[in-house]
């Protein structure tokens, strides 16, 4: 009963009239001044800004809440205080916890950094690029090459070819008792390889609204070019488009070099990326964007046909993110799929497994909706 009473106490408050009569002790009361310095609007005059507080308030969350709760609570602190300013401060800056959104506030803010907080703002970038990279390299690794193998295998290979784990399970059958072994009629190989056997083009919107996409991109994009089997490029555009593949053996210099916000000129990306592909037919074009064009309509429709025409595989992702598909614009939407383009938002975890399912030219509009994502039809 009491510990109820104690949860009910935080959430209301300790307003005269909350009704619980509960007294909280000293850890209690300093959890519950971090609370109402943030989510009290009436008593956040503690919490400005400029106000010294904000550095001690940081630190206080991250004594008293958990990682997932601090995020929200900082990302909330961003939203409902107007605390942006607080990121171009070292010692600010020093006392936050990194994520995803947090990196992409400060991509936003990249140009206006101070020169004495960017080595600051670089570290924290540099801790969840590197906390990403952990997490995703090795399923993208394994979800890609297992695809390209599977679509370079042989079944005439030379010795130094043979993929000796497929070819046991293939010749079971002729297991032979009396010699203890197996012998490999059938042998599977992955035949001889080109030095890239797909390109793959990431195209980047990076506008304000696609900032966690971008970011992830940027790892997926540096994973990939690791991969000597795909070419990889990167490229980024607002009104303008600047090709990033330069950059992609360090993400976290790619994602400083990528300016969120501003104007999209769908047709432009797509034209510089129509200039650049050299094997229409092994090569995949991952367009990340919301659809929104700030360019020309009718041409952007005009370049995504003759892309298609000319044998790219073509995929739309409305969003690359943890967070579902933003606002979109249905009517380019719809006009891509009726090209039978793959339209949908994806959530990292899935990435691999889509790419793979791309690069073995396998239905990517099936693909997704078995996993459900939101896909356009």
């Amino acid at each position: 009963m009491e510990n109820h009473l104690r949860k009910w106490r935080m959430i209301l408050g300790g307003d005269q009239n909350d009704g619980t009569g509960y007294s909280l002790n000293d850890v209690d009361l300093q959890i519950d001044k971090t609370l109402e310095a943030l989510y009290d609007t009436e008593r956040t005059g503690g919490l400005g800004p400029s106000s010294p507080n904000v550095s001690r308030w940081l630190g206080d969350i991250r004594t008293y809440f958990p990682n997932t709760v601090v995020k929200v609570m900082q990302q909330d602190a961003l939203k409902r205080l107007n605390l942006t300013s607080m990121l171009l401060e070292k010692e600010m800056l020093e006392n936050v916890e990194p994520d995803v959104h947090l990196v992409a506030t400060l991509m936003t803010l990249s140009r206006v950094i101070p020169s004495k907080t960017k080595d600051t703002a670089r570290q924290v970038v540099r801790k969840v690029v590197d906390e990403l990279m952990k997490k995703l390299s090795q399923p993208t690794q394994q979800a890609i090459m297992g695809s390209l193998n599977r679509s370079s295998r042989s079944r005439r290979p030379r010795h130094n070819e043979i993929n000796w784990h497929i070819t046991i399970l293939k010749n079971l059958k002729h297991y032979q008792e009396e010699y203890k072994t197996i012998i490999p009629e059938t042998r599977i190989g992955y035949g001889k390889r080109r030095n890239s056997l797909k390109d793959v083009v990431l195209c980047l919107d990076q506008s304000g609204s696609m900032g966690a996409s971008v970011i992830y991109s940027g790892i997926f994009g540096a994973v990939m070019a690791s991969l000597p089997a795909i070419q990889t490029r990167m490229v980024v555009f607002d009104t303008n488009v600047v090709d990033l593949t330069d950059e992609l053996d360090d993400p976290v210099e790619l994602l400083f070099g990528v300016q969120l916000g501003g104007g999209t000129d769908i047709n432009r990306a797509l034209t510089y990326c129509q200039q650049i592909i050299q094997r229409p037919a092994d090569t995949v074009l991952v367009l990340i964007t919301d659809l929104y064009e700030g360019g020309d309509a009718t041409e952007m429709r005009k370049r995504a046909k003759a892309l298609i025409e000319a044998g790219v595989q073509v995929i739309v992702l409305l969003a690359l993110n943890d967070d579902g598909a933003p606002g979109y614009d249905h009517g380019n939407a719809e006009y891509m799929a009726s090209l039978g383009i793959p339209v949908f938002a994806c959530t990292p975890d899935k990435f691999p497994e889509l790419m793979a399912t791309a690069l073995s030219k396998q239905d990517i509009a099936m693909w997704a909706a078995k996993e459900d994502l939101v896909t356009k039809k």
